[in-house]
């Protein structure tokens, strides 16, 4: 619990300073141009300040462009994108929110009628629970909304089982590797490190194969079967991240926990867990994107009820058409709570990727 209380303390810091953020900045602004009034704080360095924050609000936009053209896609309600036969435009004509609307669908809390029995009679006491609209679809000229609540919902029950199966496998099988010595631990160590460079390309060219068994045992349709492949192909790299990561745990933190009678999971649950929780964070954050953003082998294995996100999105694509406005929606709106776990575990991944179990 004190690592979960941790990371909900950093969180709540994080939320705190993005919303500060704002505020520190008129803050310092202010104080700048008090001190180059003042003449405390020579002109030049507020001007390299604002050139070099400049430059990079640049090369940001530069990467961000293509969202932005997506985003436009999307808001023309048409599907049209900043250059079109009109000529060139950075904003549509005619923004719409009908493709986001048609993505997400209704967001409805249906009323229910709940029964309470009252006891040693026959008399039941009926309440009915009222319905609750946030949004609803049909108000915007949408009749058909998209199955994204289906899809997401799949998508969530691949990823949690995959993250589950595979932190069960990582953790343990890092601390042992970083820490033990046993036999044919080099050996294992190199096996790592080969699957971590071929096993995704392999995984793929064994699919024909993976398949052919999968609907022999009769698990081609298996949400946890493909969680259980999802987690088999995700242990190699991210038991090798974290195994680098532990190694840079001082051992005389484990000892001093044995010397004051701790027994051998204790050292692992409140020493050596708590002190890799960035790397633990970075590798959750890779496992779980592993079941939300695959799509081959999910379009491979699974029918058309169990479709993720992914493969919910490809299936928008017809023969002869894309409905650009609404194949855009429906790929930002899939990619916003990616965008917000990064934003969100910068710090984490950053640690974790130091290999240095004193950072974060």
């Amino acid at each position: 619990m004190s690592l979960l209380s941790g990371i909900a303390r950093k969180l709540k810091e994080d939320t705190r300073n993005v919303a500060m953020t704002p505020v520190e900045t008129a803050r310092d602004a202010k104080y700048t141009v008090e001190g180059v009034r003042r003449g405390e704080i020579p002109p030049s360095k507020p001007l390299k300040t604002v050139g070099s924050t400049l430059g990079a609000l640049v090369l940001v936009a530069g990467l961000m462009f293509p969202i932005y053209w997506i985003l436009m896609a999307a808001l023309s309600g048409s599907g049209g994108s900043i250059y079109s036969s009109g000529g060139l435009r950075l904003l549509p004509e005619n923004p719409s929110l009908q493709p986001f609307i048609w993505v997400i669908g209704d967001l409805i809390v249906p009323g229910y009628s709940i029964s309470l029995n009252v006891p040693l009679s026959d008399l039941a006491v009926v309440f009915n629970t009222p319905e609750i609209t946030f949004l609803d679809a049909s108000d915007y000229g949408v009749d058909r909304p998209s199955e994204f609540k289906q899809f997401f919902w799949n998508s969530l029950t691949v990823s949690i089982p995959t993250v589950i199966i595979a932190m069960c496998l990582i953790v343990p099988a890092s601390y042992a590797l970083s820490r033990r010595e046993f036999i044919f631990r080099r050996k294992i160590l190199f096996t790592y490190v080969l699957l971590t460079q071929v096993g995704g390309g392999l995984g793929i060219a064994l699919l024909i194969g993976l398949y052919a068994v999968y609907v022999q045992v009769g698990l081609n349709d298996s949400k946890l079967a493909l969680a259980v492949y999802y987690a088999a192909t995700a242990v190699p790299f991210n038991t090798w991240l974290l195994k680098t990561y532990m190694d840079g745990i001082p051992v005389s933190y484990e000892e001093a926990a044995v010397v004051d009678g701790a027994p051998p999971w204790r050292v692992v649950t409140e020493v050596i867990v708590p002190l890799s929780a960035a790397g633990l964070a970075t590798v959750f954050i890779f496992v779980f994107l592993t079941g939300w953003t695959e799509f081959v082998v999910a379009q491979t294995l699974l029918g058309t009820d169990n479709y993720t996100l992914p493969v919910g999105l490809f299936s928008l694509i017809s023969e002869y058409s894309i409905p650009w406005a609404r194949f855009s929606a429906f790929a930002l709106t899939f990619a916003a709570p990616i965008m917000l776990v990064y934003l969100f575990a910068q710090r984490y991944i950053e640690g974790g990727l130091s290999f240095s179990g004193m950072e974060g």
